[in-house]
């Protein structure tokens, strides 16, 4: 097992690097804060220009041909620079579910535009359980050959302006105990759907989405009927581990400004760094980083290992192992930062508030820190 990166790795996580701090610098994330859309559209075009949106989407496709390892390498950068908009929903977890379970129609259809940038696809990252589907509130009802959406869907990031959603209904088996989970392709300008802002931080843009008679055809749905949990499984892993990559990045960014700070912070006739109780946190930063890069790398290397015919167990303890510690690494980088930069940090005008916030919604997309402990005592037979 080489978790090394390749040259080909090496350079992406380079040039992107260096194309991010031209293109996405602090400004514009504050600006974009604040803005209509939460994201820049033409940073999007920019990035699909560089086939950033199709990196994991084959090449029959219009994509580039990807490994999730080379999507990883990516997204470290995209967490270090705090790129926003539906990247994770969009190039990663959407793209997944159809290349698993969609038909070819809806690849040869959905995957080229999506990789030019063209279509924007959203999906549900936290908050969902697909265990148990009379906790959902949307509802599927066979209308002739096709179905009738009634119900909302929460937590949907960037709803408002993307052009299609990726979203999970329940409908009644043959006893009302019985709930078939189906993933359906919605268009956002169909009858009887609207989307309604939800409090936020960051700027982060999620929606209630509500559906009110919405009709579909039978080429809305994703995979089998009753089939949503299945087909979300691989879809849930890649973006797991890319979320950790995300994680990663912006922890290690933290460590270079608490320890650029605490060089030159100076405190008593000498700098802060050089006190004990600050080069403690640094290490202790420093070392939970390398460890959640390290723990991301191995789940990384195992989904790509294992391949679209793999069963669902063979990655997911990896990926639970690697998001646990990414959101424990989450909560320590928070900490640190707030810390040493102290009460300042807290401040509009600093830019440690802007990692922290975002730390705090990284953590919750595909499930926290408790949640991937419980599933590792799963995989352990506990």
């Amino acid at each position: 097992m080489d978790l090394g990166l390749n040259e080909q790795q090496m350079l992406l996580s380079r040039t992107a690097r260096e194309f991010l701090e031209s293109e996405c610098p602090i400004s514009l994330v504050r600006e974009l804060e604040v803005s209509k859309e939460g994201y820049s559209l033409g940073l999007w075009q920019k990035m699909a220009a560089l086939g950033w949106l199709g990196l994991a989407i084959p090449l029959e496709h219009g994509g580039d041909g990807g490994t999730l390892m080379d999507q990883t390498v990516l997204f470290e950068e995209i967490g270090r620079a705090m790129v926003p908009g539906p990247l994770l929903a969009t190039s990663a977890y959407v793209v997944r579910a159809i290349l698993g379970a969609g038909s070819d129609e809806q690849k040869r259809r959905i995957l080229p535009q999506m990789a030019s940038g063209d279509t924007t696809v959203t999906a549900i990252l936290a908050g969902q359980s697909l265990n148990d589907g009379r906790e959902l509130s949307l509802r599927a009802t066979i209308d002739g050959q096709g179905y009738v959406l009634e119900g909302t869907a929460v937590f949907m990031p960037y709803a408002d302006s993307s052009d299609m959603m990726l979203c999970v209904a329940g409908s009644l088996g043959q006893t009302e105990s019985t709930v078939y989970l189906t993933l359906f392709l919605v268009a956002r300008d169909s009858d009887g759907l609207t989307t309604n802002a939800m409090p936020s931080i960051g700027g982060y843009r999620q929606h209630e989405v509500r559906f009110q008679n919405v009709r579909v055809g039978p080429d809305a749905t994703i995979g089998q009927v009753g089939g949503a949990a299945t087909c979300l499984a691989p879809a849930q892993q890649w973006a797991t581990v890319l979320q950790c990559a995300d994680i990663v990045g912006r922890s290690e960014k933290i460590l270079e400004m608490v320890v650029e700070y605490s060089k030159n912070r100076v405190q008593f006739g000498r700098p802060i760094g050089s006190f004990q109780a600050v080069q403690h946190q640094c290490a202790d930063l420093r070392t939970a980083v390398d460890g959640a890069r390290m723990a991301t790398y191995h789940a990384a290397w195992k989904v790509d290992h294992t391949g679209n015919n793999g069963t669902v167990r063979d990655a997911s303890e990896e990926a639970a192992v690697a998001k646990a510690y990414a959101g424990s690494l989450s909560r320590l980088a928070t900490a640190v930062g707030h810390g040493i930069f102290a009460g300042i940090a807290f401040t509009v005008e600093h830019d440690m508030q802007l990692y922290s916030m975002r730390s705090k919604i990284a953590e919750a997309n595909m499930g926290d820190t408790d949640h991937h402990l419980e599933q590792l005592a799963v995989c352990m037979d506990l």
